[in-house]
Formats: structure tokens, C-alpha cells, sequence
């Protein structure tokens, strides 16, 4: 097989492994809300592209971090079918990064999106 049909079959495998999680993880389904929300506020107050550039780094390491942790339960189930201490020790601390993530990313899209965010909200509001 070519070089150009390996990096083609490792697209699809990486894309195949996108739609999984899209598919299977409920948290998936909430953050993807959330970034499509972010995402249209931040087109709506004008956002610059420093400000773009921190949103979209807050958002991509949330998608990382769910990812990692759909492979990490992924891999755990594989390897520890029954239930063990040291098997529910990796799926916590995989949440966990998922959900330091998330509370990161909250955190800076309040701080860069908030103000502007306000200033519309209040110039609606005096009309």
C-alpha cells in the first residue's frame, strides 16, 4: 500500500473514531452543544482573532480530553471486563481530566466572552 492510501485509511480510522464518540458519549452530544454555542456568540459579539485563537485552544483540549478518556474506557473495558478497584481508578481519573477541562474552558470563555457579551446584552436592553 502507497504512502498516500495509508494517510487516507488513517483519516478514515480517525474519523470513525470521531462519529463513535459523537455517537456513544452523552458528553459528547453537551459539549458539542456548548462549542456550537460558543462558537455563534463569539461570531455575534465580534471576538478577535487573539481571543478566536484562546476559544477555539479552551475548546479543542475539552474535545481532546474526551476523546482520551472514550479511549481510555475503551481500553480498561478490553482489559478489565470485571469489575476491579485499580480498573475504576482509570475511568475516574480519565473523568476527572475531562471535567478539568471543561471547568478551564468555562472559566476563559466567561472571562473573554462575558464582557462583550454584556456590553450586547445591555445595549439591547436600553433600546
Amino acid at each position: 500500500m502507497n504512502r498516500s492510501a495509508n494517510r487516507l485509511n488513517s483519516f478514515r480510522h480517525a474519523f470513525a473514531g470521531w462519529w463513535h464518540v459523537l455517537g456513544t458519549q452523552s458528553n459528547a452530544k453537551i459539549h458539542a452543544a456548548i462549542s456550537t454555542a460558543v462558537f455563534i456568540v463569539g461570531l455575534w459579539v465580534g471576538l478577535d482573532r487573539r481571543d478566536w485563537a484562546i476559544i477555539i485552544l479552551a475548546m479543542a483540549i475539552v474535545w481532546m480530553g474526551e476523546f482520551i478518556n472514550t479511549a481510555l474506557e475503551a481500553v480498561v473495558d478490553l482489559a478489565s471486563p470485571d469489575i476491579h478497584p485499580l480498573a475504576k481508578v482509570g475511568k475516574d481519573v480519565g473523568a476527572a481530566a475531562v471535567l478539568i477541562a471543561a471547568l478551564a474552558a468555562a472559566l476563559i470563555g466567561l472571562l473573554i466572552l462575558g464582557p462583550p457579551l454584556w456590553a450586547k446584552v445591555r445595549g439591547i436592553a436600553d433600546f
